[in-house]
């Protein structure tokens, strides 16, 4: 899984928000409003925008402000909020995208175990290159198209590593098996909230 110090930051952006959620001091309420407030505006930005450079701008937020300043902001919320399906999305980038091989192994190994799962994700072949490329399109898909089915796309991608994982068990954890099945079912979950309009 992605770590904060794999690649370099660019000088960071933060919007208020951002820089007042992460402040000294900020009382537990004004962070949850803080995470749920800026997970709103982030998308609704990305979903209102028509400018591809913002769409990007935001696919890659976390070259900009850090997968750290994300997890300040969301990690902690519930897996089944709006803050919670975006950290899980740029998580999971960050991971297809540091760790393309590794990544590229694990969705091999587990797309016969999975059929379904592997049409759904998209990663065909599933090489390092094809991994970054669809870490990429899954972002772009939940600003440009329908949020539910970026968030079943992960979703399948999950289920895929996962099984992949177990496979390959002298190599990979069973913990991290175990987790991706868990974002997987909160991803899904998630993608009906969404349909419904009860994703906040």
């Amino acid at each position: 899984m992605p770590s904060d110090n794999s690649r370099p930051r660019r000088p960071a952006f933060r919007a208020p928000a951002m820089l007042e959620a992460l402040g000294e001091g900020v009382d537990p309420i004004a962070q949850l409003h803080a995470a749920h407030e800026t997970a709103a505006v982030l998308l609704h930005t990305g979903r209102a925008s028509g400018d591809p450079a913002v769409t990007e701008r935001l696919v890659d937020i976390v070259g900009e402000i850090g997968l750290s300043t994300l997890a300040d902001l969301w990690a902690t919320r519930p897996a089944r909020t709006l803050p919670g399906a975006l950290w899980r999305l740029y998580f999971l980038r960050e991971w297809m995208r540091t760790d393309s091989a590794g990544v590229a192994r694990c969705y091999a190994a587990g797309v016969r175990f999975t059929e379904p799962n592997h049409v759904v994700a998209g990663i065909d072949p599933p090489r390092p290159e094809d991994v970054q490329r669809v870490a990429d399109d899954l972002m772009r898909g939940a600003f440009t198209g329908d949020f539910a089915v970026a968030l079943e796309r992960a979703a399948a991608f999950c289920h895929v590593t996962s099984a992949g994982s177990a496979e390959l068990r002298g190599l990979e954890p069973l913990a991290r098996s175990a987790k991706l099945q868990e974002m997987a079912a909160d991803l899904t979950a998630c993608a009906r909230l969404w349909r419904a309009g009860d994703l906040r």
